[in-house]
């Protein structure tokens, strides 16, 4: 695990619902997305996974999507896992790497340079405190490329314009929207992402590495992020643009057993794009299990004034050790080491 006193608060988290997509942008040029959730059974999670693949696979069928070369990221401090990027063939732009996104993000810049098609539908976006709005608008892509400017991918999935992105930040990309309906591995220790096509290369619940695991890719209903089981009891939703190792709100860490005594160190604070701010208390580290992996020290952070429903994060700070593979079609998620 990283020192957690390095660290200042930050990550991007998008979550997007139907018309109305919540998100917070902190002190120090950060910004996470947040929306309240129904917490569904395992049922009908079930359900709508087998749901996604049956609809991944109708698609896939009807054609076959090229394989994007691997790319090479870089973690910048205080803005996360920062890539090239060219829209509709115009670049380069810098956007933030952030699998809890829901959506990818570019700012109002870049689709004016780029010439970006807006669509009718606009979004209300709020905070994790859920005090205040602000919007965004749902635009479509003639093409996007990551790393060099012809290593093309699908760009299927879900873009959203706003004029909220960070200084230093012309967007935010989430693999699960920018590949679909390909899978995609992030390499923290290596720096790299890349593309496999999960109909020909999947994943198998049996073929779990040494020291990882293999886990269902829970969905939440309403967008395609990357939730896991933690400790059997609670969803967390594994967050490449965020700093933090574990954070929860006090209410979840008694409720997955982090136990604590009060006190811990205070973080910079997050203000969010509705003017409400979340703070964060650097508490001791935790021992947390996701299906058969145990992660012990997890640099962990208790968050104060977010949202009820804000979700359990699983950060970088959790996840650098791991390679990531994430499997749309098949609705799983490999941990590996």
């Amino acid at each position: 695990m990283k020192p957690g006193s390095r660290r200042s608060i930050l990550g991007f988290v998008l979550i997007a619902l139907a018309a109305t997509s919540t998100w917070a942008a902190s002190l120090n040029r950060a910004a996470h997305l947040f929306a309240p959730q129904p917490v569904l059974s395992s049922t009908a999670d079930s359900s709508a996974s087998k749901n996604s693949g049956e609809k991944i696979e109708r698609r896939g069928r009807a054609s076959r999507v090229a394989l994007p070369s691997t790319i090479r990221f870089r973690e910048v401090e205080g803005r996360g896992l920062m890539t090239r990027v060219w829209v509709n063939g115009v670049g380069e732009f810098t956007f933030a790497i952030d699998t809890g996104a829901g959506a990818t993000l570019l700012s109002a810049r870049v689709a004016r340079e780029a010439r970006v098609a807006l669509k009718g539908s606009r979004l209300s976006l709020g905070g994790l405190s859920g005090a205040g709005t602000a919007s965004g608008q749902e635009a479509s892509l003639r093409s996007l490329a990551i790393g060099e400017s012809d290593n093309l991918l699908p760009a299927r999935g879900l873009f959203i314009v706003t004029d909220r992105l960070p200084p230093g930040v012309d967007g935010v990309l989430d693999p699960t929207e920018a590949y679909w309906p390909l899978g995609y591995t992030i390499d923290l220790p290596n720096n790299e992402l890349s593309a496999f096509d999960p109909r020909t290369t999947p994943l198998r619940r049996n073929d779990v590495p040494s020291g990882g695991t293999i886990v269902p890719w829970i969905s939440d209903a309403r967008s395609r992020r990357p939730f896991v089981m933690l400790n059997g009891t609670r969803r967390a939703l594994l967050d490449t643009g965020s700093e933090f190792g574990l954070a929860l709100s006090e209410q979840e860490a008694r409720a997955i057993g982090v136990i604590h005594d009060g006190r811990g160190r205070s973080r910079d604070g997050v203000r969010d794009i509705g003017g409400g701010e979340i703070n964060a208390r650097r508490i001791a580290p935790a021992t947390v299990n996701i299906g058969s992996l145990v992660l012990r020290g997890v640099p962990t952070d208790l968050l104060a004034g977010a949202h009820a429903g804000a979700p359990i994060l699983l950060g970088r700070d959790a996840l650098q050790p791991f390679r990531l593979t994430f499997d749309p079609l098949n609705r799983l998620i490999r941990i590996a080491p």
